[in-house]
């Protein structure tokens, strides 16, 4: 993803959630993902699919059961 692409995810999902803590950062060596970040905690990963010429992103978030117990 370049600068652009990620610059418009992060104001989708900050608009979406109301949030402007939410940091959109590129992943090293890698131009298909993007992680997803709430200030400084990392909370998921985003990938490209782009497919017959139509473009999605997919957000995928891992959450942890002691996170939930402890909440």
């Amino acid at each position: 993803m370049n600068k652009s692409e990620i610059a418009k995810l992060e104001a989708y999902l900050r608009r979406v959630f109301g949030n402007d803590t939410i940091g959109v950062r590129p992943q090293a060596r890698k131009d298909d993902s993007a992680e997803v970040y709430i200030g400084e905690e990392f909370i998921g990963v985003l990938y490209r699919d782009e497919d017959e010429g139509e473009l999605s992103w997919n957000f995928t978030m891992a959450i942890l059961e002691m996170d939930v117990e402890g909440a």
